[in-house]
Order: C-alpha cells, then structure tokens, then sequence
C-alpha cells in the first residue's frame, strides 16, 4: 500500500520515519521514470495464439474461422495451461498489471487460467465463456450447464481467497446467447456480486443479427439491460456504434466501455468516437481485444486510440485524444473501467502500488548530452516509441513480478 508520496528531498527523513535501510530504497537513473501499472479492460487470453490471424476478415467470418476452431482446443488442459502461462507472463512483460480476460466455455481451462494469473502475481478478472446458441456444436452449452458451470467458476475463484483475481460473469455477446440464458447470468452475477463483461456494438452486421434475433428491443443495449446485465459493474467492449440512447442507459446504469482501437482496425469493424463517450459521462479504459487486435500491448492500443481519434477528426471535426488522454484512459481510466478505481491506478496515498519503472534509455541509443529529457517527455517518447524492452520492472500490490534490472 502507498503510504506516502514525498519530494526525494525528504527522503531521509522518510526512511528514519518508516525504517527504511538503504538497501530498500530505488532510485532513477538518467532516462527512467515512475508510473501506475497499465489496465487492459478486454482480452481474450485462449486467442493469444492466433495474434496475426485472419485479419483479412471481419468479425463475424473471422470468428468462425479462426477463434471458435482455436478455442474448441481447450477442452485440453494441458494446451490451456502452456497457452495461459504464455499470455500472462507476455502482458506483464509489456506493463499489464490488471486485466479483464475472457477464456473460453470450459471450466477446467478457465480455472487453470485464474490460478496462473494468481501464481505470477498479475492482478485480473477472469471470465468463463457463456454460449448456447450460434457457435459451433463443440462449444455450444446447454443453459443449465452453463448456469451451473458460471456458478462453480465463481465459487472455485472465490475460494482461491486472493484480493488480485476475481470472477466476472462473462455471456460472449447477444448472439450466442439466448434471453433466458443472459438473464440466469444476470442473477448470477447479482447473487456473487460480480462484475459483468461482454461485447457490443462491435460491427454492423452484428448489431442487425442481434435486433433481428431480438425484435421486442430497439436497441442492442436494451437487449443487455432486459436481461439485467448493465449494471455499474459491466464493461463492455467496442460501443462504436451506440445511440445516443443507449449511451443514456449506460450513464445512467454506471456501466462502462473498452475501446480496442487496434482490433476495431484490424477486423475493420469502425472507429469508436472516444471523446463523445467521455462527453456523456461513460468511463472508458483501454483494451487490445487480442486476438482481434494483434498486440497484448497496451503501450500499443494508447498509439492506436491515438491514430484513430486523429482520422475521426479529419472526417467529422472535435479534438482528438491526446497522449495525456490514452495515457489516463490506459490506468486510472482503466481502473474505473473495472471498479478497481479505490484500489489502483494512480499514485494516491492508502491504493495498491501497482507501478513501472520504465527506462527510455535502456540501450544507451540516446547520447548523454542528448538525453535531458523531462519525465512528460519521457511520457510521450513511451507511448510513441515504447515497447517491453522499456519496462525494467514491474510492480503489482507492492511486490515485484518482473525485474530485468537484475535479470
């Protein structure tokens, strides 16, 4: 926990007043910064594996594809575990200290990835798939097995009595979800209270197959708050294409959105207008959607909320994001995305120290006379220019699960 937050002036007079031995203090180097752990809102840890694939497609034939043939493989546990371990370790080398995944249907293969994700000490929401209709035979659940699958999830990731995971009730999307179904998870997620995630207004053909699955609604957020899943707790990735009343339901409900600009490119879905959203009132954190996007970086996915506020602007006018901006939107932006807001994601005395020491002259590429930079300087060369090389070491709840200062 952060205790104080001092000017290194006094730092002596902190280290008396707290015991601190020299041995326990870090300090800067020349070129290195300080700042809160990155949030990714919206991951799909069981599609690492494809990162690159089928971006030739959209959403809904890239789907069929390539994710649900790569998801039915985790009926395997041992694929899931080696598969899990990987995404994991990847996203906290990139600065990813809190994440939102999905994994798949099966509830073996989830549970694996929540105690991975609690053994390499990253802090998470995990969410097994819901699906009962318009998926593949081998990843189609009946309701009741799905109902009882979700509430065994949620009891076993309880039980691992850890304050960095926590389950989220997890339906895909309308589409592969009937009403009676979205309502049971809704109760669900009520009786545990849980959060909730799910997709919307991701794509056009979507949207038209959703109302035409669900005549009795006029909106696709209507169908989700008919089945009592917006709530101050649900985040939902993409909303490029919501009314503006729908964006009324969501303000008035507290629910948020996970803008994945790279997958929103990539699958060549639309661009999500960030900057009405904020207008209305909705919190907005930053996802990458792997594998729809095709980085687990979300030192990325603020380039790419960049780009694509920048062409909105050329088309419809407004001010486009800044690096300020995506840089909020990538940690106290994402925190308040998942309800993490009291716990993590900026340096304010009594939260969790989820942090990064980030090096922007790791390889000593810059030559020292060069190399005066001020630490908003050094901001904005990370977000245009960085990668997992810059991060040397990364904090999540005080304690280090990553450290290449002494690799």
């Amino acid at each position: 926990q952060i205790v104080a937050v001092e000017d290194i002036s006094l730092l002596s007079k902190i280290q008396l007043q707290y015991s601190i031995p020299d041995s326990a203090v870090t300090l800067l180097a020349d070129g290195e910064f300080l700042c809160p752990g990155l949030v990714d809102c919206h991951i799909h840890a069981p599609q690492y594996v494809n990162l690159g694939l089928g971006l030739d497609k959209a959403l809904l034939e890239w789907l069929d594809t390539y994710t649900f043939p790569l998801e039915e493989k985790y009926k395997d546990i041992d694929f899931a575990t080696k598969v899990y371990n990987a995404v994991v370790n990847k996203t906290l080398n990139y600065g990813t200290t809190t994440a939102c995944y999905f994994s798949t249907i099966h509830l073996e293969s989830s549970l694996k990835l929540a105690s991975i994700v609690k053994e390499l000490g990253q802090r998470a929401l995990v969410g097994k798939v819901n699906m009962n209709q318009n998926s593949p035979e081998s990843l189609t659940e009946t309701t009741t097995a799905s109902v009882q699958d979700t509430e065994s999830f949620i009891k076993s990731v309880l039980d691992l009595q850890s304050d960095l995971v926590q389950p989220i009730v997890t339906p895909r999307f309308a589409i592969s979800c009937d009403m009676d179904l979205m309502k049971q998870l809704g109760a669900l997620a009520k009786k545990y209270n849980t959060a909730i995630q799910t997709h919307i207004a991701e794509n056009q053909s979507e949207i038209e197959t959703v109302l035409e699955m669900f005549p009795e609604y006029q909106t696709y957020t209507e169908v989700y708050d008919g089945a009592n899943l917006i709530t101050n707790r649900t985040v939902l990735a993409h909303g490029i294409y919501l009314e503006d009343s729908e964006l009324e339901i969501l303000v008035s409900k507290g629910a948020t959105i996970a803008h994945c600009p790279n997958s929103n490119t990539s699958l060549k879905s639309g661009e999500c207008d960030v900057p009405r959203l904020l207008a209305a009132g909705i919190s907005v954190g930053l996802g990458t959607d792997v594998s729809g996007g095709y980085s687990p970086s979300i030192i990325d996915a603020m380039r790419s909320a960049i780009a694509v506020s920048t062409h909105l602007n050329f088309k419809k006018g407004g001010t486009p994001l800044t690096y300020h901006e995506v840089f909020h939107l990538a940690t106290i932006g994402g925190a308040k995305a998942l309800s993490l807001d009291n716990r993590i994601g900026n340096f304010v005395v009594g939260k969790e120290f989820d942090a990064l020491i980030v090096n922007m002259n790791s390889f000593k590429k810059i030559p020292d006379e060069l190399s005066n930079y001020t630490n908003e300087e050094l901001l904005q060369k990370f977000i245009f220019t960085g990668d997992d090389r810059n991060i040397r070491r990364v904090y999540v709840a005080g304690d280090v699960v990553k450290d290449a200062i002494l690799a």
